[in-house]
């Protein structure tokens, strides 16, 4: 019988377990490691002489990378009934390549290196939410999704500001150095995950193809990956915030600060947002969710003071913290106990695919017609999800069904 710890002498960790914890530092050394990285990426890309397309190209092939391994990762740990070596691989992978950000010369090897980077994403991601779900109560599953995230929030906090202070003193390849420090730290983390085999059945059982798994999500789950896909397509990211800060004359330094003031007001809300859905349900809070977005996309279309465009950036971290992880753990709610990383890896793989397509629709019609019509669509997309999203049930007999509980 594998030993549980709960820290239950801490208020607002109180029934998180052993695992959550470390799933938790090991998001908070990733994070610090990625974010002193990728924000100094474009601005790395345009030093070398490549041009803002070549920028897209990158962000755009990394992000489609992983989002097209997710599923397929998350299937594979269901059908071996493993999760730690996925995410062990795909925490690995990921750390090894930030060294090799600072022998790139060139757009096309930093390309290369930065979808290697995503192919470690792609393939921890599912089977990591899949241990947090097995890995907590049912009656927290969203505030340990919230602390997980939170957790991930705040190693950005970190990345971002460590990024900020010692690009001018190290430039860009010695920081690219240092942040495979904290990589290194995140990989030995997941060897403490511990995960134990199911013994409730038998060794053999007929195995399910990919295409059965996927057959077998429920059509409710279905629903609500289709209401998250398109609200993931006119989800303009904080990207679209930085261009708003810079078409109304905000200094990069400042635009700096109000991304790591969206990444602290994240970190602050996520855990109450799970917490909140544990307590109320996710669909409320989900809701609220699409409603605060779809009011800064309209708020958007008419921002020109430097003053609102703090209180929008404040709104977005809410807004963020709301959907982020009460998400998963909804996906969670509503998957057969048996296939929690097919849905979760189908979830990522259908919110991920749209993000390139809907990032070069958005910046089309910046350019091309005006940041007005940009963010009319997000609103007229976060509204139709929104309506949609009332069709989805909030499938309580899956919810208690369960599955096994890993301390």
């Amino acid at each position: 019988m594998m030993r549980s710890y709960k820290f239950d002498k801490i208020s607002f960790l109180r029934g998180l377990t052993r695992n959550i914890i470390i799933v938790g530092f090991v998001s908070l050394f990733t994070d610090l490691s990625s974010q002193m990285v990728f924000p100094l990426i474009p601005l790395y890309l345009i030093s070398l002489g490549a041009g803002a397309w070549v920028v897209g190209l990158v962000e755009g092939a990394a992000e489609t990378t992983a989002s097209l391994l997710k599923v397929v990762s998350g299937y594979w740990s269901d059908k071996i009934k493993r999760r730690k070596p996925f995410v062990f691989a795909g925490y690995g992978l990921s750390s090894i390549t930030k060294p090799l950000f600072a022998l790139t010369a060139s757009w096309p090897f930093i390309l290369l290196v930065r979808v290697v980077e995503r192919i470690g994403k792609g393939v921890r991601d599912a089977p990591r939410d899949a241990i947090v779900a097995e890995s907590a109560d049912v009656s927290i599953r969203g505030k340990a999704y919230g602390f997980q995230r939170a957790m991930d929030g705040l190693g950005s906090v970190l990345g971002a500001v460590l990024a900020f202070l010692l690009l001018p003193i190290l430039w860009y390849k010695n920081t690219f150095l240092v942040a495979f420090i904290p990589g290194v730290i995140a990989v030995l983390c997941v060897l403490f995950i511990r995960e134990k085999r199911r013994t409730d059945e038998p060794i053999k059982q007929p195995t399910k193809s990919f295409r059965v798994s996927l057959k077998q999500l429920p059509w409710n789950l279905k629903l609500f990956i289709i209401v998250s896909t398109i609200f993931a397509l006119g989800n303009f990211g904080y990207a679209f915030l930085l261009l708003k800060a810079k078409n109304i004359g905000i200094t990069d330094e400042n635009s700096i600060l109000l991304y790591v003031l969206f990444y602290v007001v994240y970190t602050i809300f996520t855990i109450p947002a799970g917490m909140a859905s544990d307590k109320i349900g996710r669909k409320p809070i989900l809701a609220l969710g699409y409603i605060l977005f779809a009011v800064l996309s309209l708020g958007l279309l008419f921002t020109s003071q430097f003053y609102v465009l703090i209180i929008i950036f404040i709104i977005y971290g809410i807004f963020f913290a709301l959907i982020d992880g009460v998400q998963r753990a909804f996906v969670v709610d509503l998957a057969p106990s048996d296939l929690k990383g097919t849905a979760l890896g189908a979830f990522h793989t259908a919110t991920g695919l749209v993000a390139l397509p809907g990032g070069f629709m958005m910046g089309l019609l910046w350019d091309r017609i005006s940041p007005q019509v940009t963010f009319l669509l997000a609103f007229v997309l976060a509204a139709c999800s929104l309506l949609l999203f009332m069709y989805v049930k909030n499938n309580k007999k899956e919810i208690e069904k369960g599955g096994v509980v890993l301390r």
